[in-house]
């Protein structure tokens, strides 16, 4: 697939300090994809789709705990603010967290993999806590920003939502990917 050529790999990830514990490129890129799309709310039909990415992703690595969490995430993120598990859901989220405890994660994932788990049960404010305390140490990690951003939408949370971005605007610079929407659009939005 052409258009995953120019997304990042395990090497870019981890160059941009946020490392993730696959060590499949094709699910880094995948990974990367979906991101991508989340963020730009579009489907690429390049890419195949957020579906198509996520179902390539689920294979390229299906151990892969960041697929997990974003998979289940935007799942959790449709639903809104009426969280209800069905049981297809249920099982992925408990699968994501016992592969979380099989392998050996960074704390950046782990907290992911917390704050998803917090989501599910219905903890929006939990799981914003927890978003938050991975942009205190890693401000560019656009899936905690997006997550967060959402989350806090779903509560009615306008100034956490805008003080989130504005704790983190600082450290996006033109170079980083999704820069352009990590910050400044998602203020506007706000």
């Amino acid at each position: 697939m052409a258009a995953l050529a120019q997304l990042r790999d395990c090497q870019a990830w981890r160059d941009a300090g946020l490392p993730l514990s696959t060590p499949s490129n094709e699910a880094c890129k995948l990974f990367d994809a979906t991101l991508t799309q989340y963020v730009k709310w579009t489907n690429d039909k390049n890419l195949g789709g957020i579906e198509g990415c996520l179902s390539k992703l689920r294979a390229a690595d299906p151990t892969f705990a960041m697929g997990q969490v974003i998979s289940n995430g935007l799942v959790l993120i449709g639903t809104g603010s009426s969280v209800r598990l069905d049981r297809e859901l249920d099982l992925a989220v408990k699968t994501m967290v016992e592969t979380s405890h099989t392998q050996l994660l960074t704390p950046r994932e782990q907290l992911h993999v917390s704050a998803v788990e917090a989501f599910a049960k219905g903890n929006f404010p939990k799981a914003c806590d927890l978003w938050e305390q991975i942009l205190r140490d890693h401000p560019t990690d656009m899936l905690a920003l997006k997550f967060s951003h959402d989350a806090y939408f779903y509560l009615g949370y306008q100034e956490q939502m805008r003080d989130s971005v504005a704790r983190v605007y600082p450290f996006w610079t033109p170079d980083i990917p999704l820069s352009r929407y990590g910050g400044n659009h998602i203020i506007f939005i706000s």
